[in-house]
């Protein structure tokens, strides 16, 4: 099937997890979401991603984010790696993971690259808005852990755009200068951005982070 884009609607499905059935849809509800596939359960790599995830709990739970991780493998696998992950991560995994046995939320998210292997999920992410459209689509190969110091920064600036008419610049970090949209008149920047702004050029104009107090 085409690979997903950003905007269109992330496919719904039904699945076992370590956490118990899972309607996705209903599962995010109004949140936002993270769904991120690793290729296989007592691998390295993925071990270390699932323990950052759930270090990281704290800061998901913030910005109102949903984790769940997926793999081709089955629920018992999942179980008995998740101490393992908990041993040597010195953490409590404590969101869901999705048994893809069947493949079937692989296919329908286009996780099995087989160009690169025709077995297993590559490292997918997806972020997902409430309204259940895909914002963020990033694909890792097997051999590189994920920055999921990154994700959270993306998701501030999806966050933030997303109800301010602003974007986010190159190597922007929370508390940082926003650059206004282009569709914002100069008319309008003394109403919408009152902490004031500075014009670089007539089509690159910054203004301080306007949901900050």
């Amino acid at each position: 099937m085409a690979a997903l884009r950003l905007g269109d609607e992330a496919p719904n499905f039904i699945a076992q997890t370590t956490e118990g059935e899972i309607d996705f849809h209903n599962w995010l509800g109004e949140d936002w979401g993270i769904l991120f596939s690793h290729p296989a359960d007592y691998t390295p790599v993925c071990t270390t991603e699932l323990g950052t995830v759930s270090k990281y709990t704290n800061e998901f739970n913030k910005r109102n984010v949903k984790v769940a991780a997926l793999s081709v493998d089955g629920l018992e696998s999942h179980h008995g790696w998740i101490k393992d992950i908990n041993e040597t991560q010195n953490t409590t995994v404590n969101f869901p993971i999705i048994a893809d046995e069947d493949r079937k939320v692989s296919e329908l998210y286009d996780m099995i690259h087989p160009n690169a292997d025709s077995q297993l999920t590559v490292r997918s992410v997806f972020v997902i808005a409430p309204d259940k459209k895909i914002k963020l689509t990033i694909t890792y190969p097997a051999s590189t852990g994920r920055n999921f110091d990154e994700l959270l920064r993306v998701i501030d600036s999806l966050q933030l755009t997303a109800y301010h008419k602003v974007a986010t610049p190159a190597n922007w970090n929370p508390g940082e200068d926003c650059v206004i949209v282009p569709s914002v008149a100069n008319e309008e920047i003394a109403e919408l951005f009152p902490k004031g702004h500075k014009e670089i050029k007539p089509y690159l104009r910054m203004t301080p982070q306007p949901n900050l107090n």
